[in-house]
């Protein structure tokens, strides 16, 4: 603000130069009188009288700089360059030509600075060295009179000390932005390049060396060829990496937790491994320190990715030693191995309960059924109703059979006129027994006898009892063959883990990037320090509003 008021108060103003004297005119310190008034002196030679023309020299040296189609700006550049070296021309061709005559480039840029010398004084040239190369007309010289000395007037000491408050002011603003500009580069070498000289000291220095190996496998699932013609979405994802995306994640996870570190601290030393005397302070795990900041450090050297649209779980372990990032990779493997059977335990010892279960529970009802019957039979004293029936029906086949023949024969008898009656009561006495028989064998299909069942109701009993056995029977067999899948489901496993790239012994370290690492921390704390600074700035704009 004050840089502001002060460019406003101290205007440039553009200087005042005399006006061109013009021939004819007298000024107060006119010297063409030489003080002895009309005395005349014997050996002074007479003076020629000037010509008021121009020679013909001038006047070609004027044409041919009319020729040349000088712009406006040209010749006021040439008369104003003209009146600083005090050059008498008479219009601003001549100043043209009276420049050029004395080696001076009539048309160079001056500026307002150029008209004050260092002790504040008007620049003034040598008259007689500026029209040195000027032509002169011939003529006796006379004795020169002394030039008086020229007082500056009050505009060209006010314009003077117009000049020297500007370049105070010009100074002033220089000396602040240099004051401004070691300020900013103290507080960058301060806030950024000492911090990143200390981190870059630290990577190239102090830092202990890190040895990473890198792993990558997938979790894959078995091809059942029972089930290759399923159909649904199932069959269209079977073979992809969707199929097992969620086992992935799953093993992932598991990978990543804290079981995981500490099943590693208790089989491999974990975390007596990142403890060691030979790590740096920054890396090194304290002997005592907490959980979770064991976990932090599980985290940051136990990398561990899940690309979904390859299926691959990718692995990298960083260990102070190479043996030691071998060991762990190879039982952090072991780990996701056993995670995926167990994954799939679950599910396999429930399919062989459920097959179990059931084949169990159909072989007892299968045994009750088959009890069911023996029973029946046990009961009605029949083996099978079907044959009881099939017996009465040929009993009362072959009994029809005797009692039509026993017919025809009485008949035939009672056809003779005197029928022999010895001979037809007995054929009479079989005929009612045959006819008893047959009704009684009848009464055994149809009706119940003594408080027994009837044939049918045994027959239907006992049909029942056989279906159910047949029933039993067939669940039996399904309980079997299930039993038997399920079996043979659980002797393979069905999610198994493919290792795509083994890990390998690494011969050189890979952290820590010393450069990378340096040049990142140089652009944060940059950034860092370039936040305040706005923010200040912002703040300090708002105060003074």
């Amino acid at each position: 603000m004050t840089t502001k008021l002060t460019a406003k108060r101290f205007r440039i103003r553009r200087p005042e130069f005399p006006p061109v004297p013009v021939e004819g005119d007298k000024g107060i310190f006119d010297t063409a009188d030489d003080g002895f008034g009309d005395g005349k002196f014997p050996t002074a030679t007479p003076a020629t009288a000037p010509t008021s023309a121009p020679n013909a020299t001038t006047d070609s040296a004027l044409e041919e700089i009319k020729r040349e189609g000088l712009t406006s700006r040209q010749l006021r550049m040439a008369r104003k360059l003209a009146r600083k070296h005090d050059m008498p021309a008479t219009s601003d061709y001549d100043a043209v030509r009276l420049l050029r005559a004395a080696n001076i480039d009539p048309f160079k840029r001056t500026s307002m600075l150029d008209l004050v010398t260092s002790d504040g004084q008007p620049v003034k040239s040598d008259p007689s060295r500026a029209l040195a190369n000027v032509p002169k007309d011939d003529g006796s010289k006379l004795p020169q009179t002394i030039k008086p000395v020229q007082v500056p007037s009050t505009a060209a000491r006010a314009e003077t000390s117009h000049v020297a408050e500007i370049m105070n002011i010009q100074r002033d603003l220089s000396r602040r932005r240099r004051r401004k500009s070691m300020l900013m580069i103290a507080r960058l070498v301060f806030f950024v390049l000492l911090p990143t000289l200390v981190t870059g000291w630290y990577y190239y220095m102090v830092a202990t060396p890190l040895y990473a190996t890198k792993t990558e496998f997938v979790i894959q699932q078995s091809q059942n060829p029972s089930a290759g013609g399923a159909g649904g979405l199932g069959g269209l994802l079977q073979g992809s990496p969707m199929a097992t995306s969620q086992d992935s994640i799953a093993v992932q996870g598991y990978l990543q937790s804290r079981e995981a570190m500490l099943r590693l601290d208790e089989e491999h030393d974990f975390r007596a491994h990142y403890s060691a005397e030979g790590i740096d302070p920054i890396q090194r795990l304290a002997p005592d320190s907490t959980l979770e900041a064991a976990y932090k450090l599980y985290q940051r050297n136990f990398q561990i990715s899940y690309d979904p649209t390859e299926g691959l779980i990718k692995m990298e372990v960083i260990a102070t030693t190479p043996e030691k990032s071998v060991d762990f990779a190879q039982a952090l493997i072991e780990y996701a191995e056993g995670q995926v059977d167990h994954l799939t335990q679950r599910l396999r010892e429930d399919q062989m309960r459920g097959a179990r279960e059931g084949f169990e529970e159909a072989q007892a009802k299968m045994m009750e059924s088959q009890r069911a019957v023996v029973d029946l039979q046990e009961k009605y004293k029949v083996l099978s109703s079907e044959v009881e029936v099939t017996l009465i029906t040929t009993q009362i086949g072959q009994l029809e059979t005797l009692l039509s023949q026993d017919r025809l024969s009485l008949q035939q008898m009672m056809s003779n006129s005197n029928p022999n009656a010895a001979r037809m009561e007995p054929l009479e006495r079989r005929i009612a027994a045959l006819e008893a028989e047959i009704a009684l064998l009848r009464g055994k299909l149809t009706e119940s006898m003594d408080g027994e069942e009837s044939l049918p109701e045994v027959q239907s009993a006992l049909l029942m009892a056989q279906a159910d056995v047949q029933t039993r029977q067939l669940m039996l067999a399904q309980a079997i063959q299930s039993m038997e899948t399920a079996r043979s489901e659980a002797n393979r496993q069905t999610r198994y883990l493919s290792l795509s790239v083994k890990p390998i012994l690494p011969d050189e370290a890979s952290y820590p990037r010393a450069f990378e690492s340096t040049l990142v921390a140089m652009l944060i704390f940059a950034g860092i320090y370039l936040m305040i600074s706005m923010t200040a700035a912002i703040l300090r704009e708002q105060m003074s509003a």
